[in-house]
């Protein structure tokens, strides 16, 4: 019933459709508000879900919820996914739901019904007052997860021993924990400032990078980093003094608070193992993972203690969720170079080897398209306050072929 005073179960990222069997697909976020939910209990019906929708007529086909009462703001970040696939010499029409929190969770898009089985598994609970998460959440049985979830001492930078203690030293007041650590309030008795939710509120994956599909092989590539966000509770009336000029006013008992800072490595390199950010190509006919790669060149912060310690780490990524495209032949992505330049870099789809890049005028962002105009393919970029039209060399006018 929490439906009669509060809301915010909306659908900000695209939603997808079969034409053919005449149904929509909405991926939502979760309900107001983002970090405390303990004036909405149980597992807020249709928060953070995939909803398939009758095209005529509105009424719901089947609905799967990926997070149980969502604190974390792990919205549905991106578009479902169609694409047909073949499991066990099956042929099944699947819908693919990438998420924030590092999962892909994969349906038969007409009934519903998970390609792999889908477990309920225990998860921590909270320490505040008036707060009541549920006691499991959904994970996927495969794939695995693409990229790192929750964080321990185990996953902090250890290139030289003082790196790494300063690593943990930086992380010292703050509550490191599982996939799905619930925030802390203020005055914890635990003493630590905030709890690192791994990844953070911004994915993981996310919308300014969506995932794509190749339907000739089954093939889903999906950009991600690893990244934390600490979250630090205060009383609700608190809340609202982090703005000049607040346009309402928090009634929760509880709001996400201004002061837990974030842990800051020294060095100025992130605190945690590259790589910083990822492609994976994930086979949806298996729910394996193909390979991975880090993506751009490893930021020239990173790169000058690279080369201090004299340590050789390979390519840690950028950090940065990259646009994608993919064509019949090759993967497409936008990155930089350490340097700063932005480059568009052609992957060989099957392997994830380079096998080109080029130059672009700026940074790209909320991905790619591609096309073919009589005859010649051509790609757009969003750079920044323009748009970048670029033709594939052997299909531009005038090519040789």
């Amino acid at each position: 019933d929490a439906w009669v005073w509060t809301g915010d179960v909306s659908s900000w990222a695209p939603i997808s459709a079969d034409v053919e069997n005449n149904l929509v697909y909405v991926p939502t976020n979760g309900a107001t508000i983002d970090y405390y939910g303990g004036f909405r209990p149980g597992d807020n019906l249709y928060g953070t879900s995939l909803i398939a929708l009758d095209a005529s007529t509105g009424e719901r086909a089947w609905h799967f919820q990926m997070v149980h009462h969502d604190i974390w703001n792990y919205d549905n970040p991106m578009n479902p996914i169609l694409m047909d696939v073949n499991v066990d010499g099956q042929e099944i029409p699947a819908v693919m739901q990438v998420t924030k929190q590092s999962f892909v969770y994969a349906f038969n898009r007409l009934t519903g019904e998970p390609i792999w089985p889908i477990e309920e598994r225990p998860v921590p609970q909270s320490t505040v007052p008036g707060e009541k998460l549920s006691p499991t959440q959904p994970f996927p049985t495969k794939p695995a997860p693409f990229d790192i979830q929750g964080i321990s001492v185990n996953d902090l930078v250890d290139w030289t021993p003082e790196l790494r203690q300063q690593a943990i030293t930086a992380m010292a007041d703050y509550m490191m924990g599982p996939l799905f650590l619930p925030p802390i309030q203020r005055g914890h008795e635990s003493g630590k400032r905030a709890a690192m939710f791994c990844p953070g509120g911004g994915g993981g994956a996310n919308i300014t990078a969506p995932a794509v599909a190749d339907p000739t092989t089954g093939m889903l590539y999906v950009s991600s980093r690893s990244a934390c966000s600490p979250v630090q509770l205060v009383p609700g009336e608190e809340a609202d003094l982090q703005y000049e000029l607040p346009t309402g006013t928090t009634y929760a008992q509880y709001a996400n608070g201004p002061g837990a800072g974030s842990p800051r490595h020294p060095a100025q390199i992130p605190y945690f193992k590259p790589p910083y950010s990822r492609i994976t190509a994930i086979n949806m006919n298996t729910g394996e993972h193909e390979w991975m790669i880090p993506t751009g060149n490893t930021p020239a912060r990173v790169q000058q203690v690279i080369e201090a310690n004299n340590l050789d780490v390979g390519n840690t990524g950028t950090g940065a969720l990259v646009p994608m495209t993919v064509t019949s032949n090759m993967l497409l992505y936008s990155d930089t170079e350490t340097d700063g330049t932005p480059m568009l870099y052609a992957i060989n789809k099957a392997t994830g080897e380079t096998e080109a890049a080029i130059e672009v005028p700026a940074r790209s962002r909320y991905g790619m398209s591609t096309w073919v105009h009589e005859g010649h393919q051509y790609i757009m970029l969003q750079t920044g306050s323009k748009l970048t039209a670029m033709a594939l060399p052997a299909a531009a006018p005038g090519g040789d072929h």
